[in-house]
């Protein structure tokens, strides 16, 4: 996977992801129309499909809303790189089909903007400058949830 990265810092959470005001809506497009807006009104315009967003540590912590992580989604972002995640965000995040990859270090090696490449079988994450940095690597059956678009995609096909 190859993007760019958006950057942003520790404890972000869910209601900065995507505000309670439209906690009304659940579809992806809709959701994702407001994502990050409170850190950033034009993110949903400027993230592309197969973007990352990077983060320090505590990501997704507040409410256990599935919203967040479906609008994530929704606005294209291939994975999330943190220092770390909360818990109940990393379980809805994976129902949902959208990474998150745990790397320490990530929020001070990788600029905003910057063009990265993550290599999910190695897990490795190559900066622009060519610096590998390593991932928690996701375990095989965690794999095969998120490659099939989430776990309700995943118990379908089972």
């Amino acid at each position: 996977m190859k993007g760019q990265a958006w950057k942003f810092g520790d404890d972000i959470d869910t209601d900065i992801i995507i505000p309670g005001r439209y906690l009304i809506y659940t579809d992806e497009e809709r959701l994702s129309q407001h994502c990050m807006e409170g850190l950033d009104p034009d993110f949903s315009n400027k993230c592309n499909e197969g973007d990352f967003i990077i983060a320090g540590k505590n990501f997704g912590c507040g409410s256990s809303r599935e919203h967040a992580p479906i609008a994530l989604k929704g606005v294209g972002v291939s994975a999330v790189i943190a220092e770390s995640f909360a818990r109940i965000f990393y379980r809805n995040a994976t129902n949902v089909g959208v990474p998150l990859l745990e790397a320490p270090g990530i929020s001070e090696l990788i600029e905003d903007g910057e063009i990265i490449e993550v290599d999910m079988e190695n897990a490795t994450i190559k900066s622009q400058n060519g610096e590998e940095i390593k991932f928690k690597k996701l375990p095989p059956f965690m794999m095969e949830i998120l490659n099939q678009g989430g776990l309700i995609e995943y118990l379908k096909n089972k």
